[in-house]
């Protein structure tokens, strides 16, 4: 892998990661237009932990607040004196984050009649004979989006009607148990289908319970690091030890080149991401997803009526 190609892919992972648009969605996108499938996946590891150092470089106050809220949590629950009526934001939101984690047992419970795991559709709905569910999927995430902004002015009116808006926006700051089921069975719905955004649909899922939209917006990326750590942590795995037994070759200059780009753009494209929502800016990312998810509709009902991929000429795999 040259330097080049390197940089790229960190733009690429650090923009689509963070922004609501779909890093799934825009790496089965890729692949199809190139027929390049990704065989380094020691590098995609590296590429997660450099988007990992950007969300720990933004959010580092409130994770210390958690971690703290966490341990102190964890020993009053051992000593007797925890009381869940009594707790105050921070442990709010770790026992939330908890409960909004969850559902993701549900990607691995196995699909009857097959050998696969519910995770599994991810990478089959991510071969070029689907493309179609990339489309749909994109078309998803802008109506989401939508419904969402929707959601937000409305609840923005009421409490303006009612006296109630303060400078931190409408909605409530403090998740229930509901919504963080909500947002968790969300986000799994995300993991397996290429092209709905799981920063997106975790924020527009805490919107329709009336979360204030900035607070559900933090809490969309809480939510997504230990996501990001695991699946790191499961690459890592399958790079350092893979089935075959063959030796990983580790081209270090391209991996830190790549890291450090992804984590600089993915810092950026958080604070982007949290700017564009407090000023209702949120339309550039519906308008965006809904055309480049119908221009991939359109693309792949012509690709099935051919059967080959019209960008490399090659059969469409099922």
């Amino acid at each position: 892998m040259d330097i080049l190609n390197a940089v790229i892919q960190g733009i690429i992972q650090g923009l689509t990661e963070f922004l609501p648009v779909s890093s799934s969605g825009h790496l089965a996108i890729t692949q199809h237009i190139t027929g390049m499938q990704e065989d380094n996946l020691f590098f995609s590891v590296m590429l997660h932990i450099g988007t990992l150092a950007a969300v720990v470089a933004v959010y580092i106050k409130l994770i210390l607040k958690l971690l703290k809220a966490f341990g102190l949590m964890i020993k009053d629950i051992f000593t007797g004196k925890f009381k869940w009526s009594k707790m105050d934001k921070e442990r709010n939101m770790v026992m939330m984050v908890i409960i909004g984690l969850l559902p993701l047992f549900l990607l691995f419970l196995p699909i009857p009649g097959t050998d696969m795991k519910i995770k599994d559709l991810a990478d089959m709905f991510s071969k070029s004979g689907y493309f179609m569910v990339v489309g749909i999927s994109l078309m998803i995430t802008s109506v989401l989006l939508l419904l969402g902004d929707i959601k937000n002015k409305h609840t923005t009116r009421l409490y303006r009607e009612k006296g109630m808006l303060k400078k931190g926006g409408a909605g409530r700051k403090k998740y229930n148990v509901l919504d963080a089921v909500t947002v968790g069975i969300t986000q799994c719905c995300a993991a397996i289908l290429p092209g709905v955004s799981r920063s997106g649909s975790t924020l527009v899922a805490s919107e329709l319970r009336g979360i204030n939209k900035q607070a559900a917006l933090d809490y969309s990326f809480i939510l997504g690091t230990p996501a990001i750590v695991a699946a790191a942590l499961l690459e890592g795995k399958d790079a350092l030890f893979p089935e075959d037994g063959k030796a990983v070759t580790v081209e270090f200059v391209p991996v830190i080149i790549g890291m450090i780009v992804a984590a600089v753009v993915g810092f950026f494209a958080i604070k982007l991401f949290k700017w564009l929502l407090k000023t209702d800016r949120m339309y550039v990312f519906i308008i965006y997803t809904a055309i480049v998810g119908i221009a991939v509709f359109i693309i792949s009902l012509i690709e099935l009526s051919g059967g080959v991929n019209i960008f490399t000429n090659q059969p469409l795999v099922f």
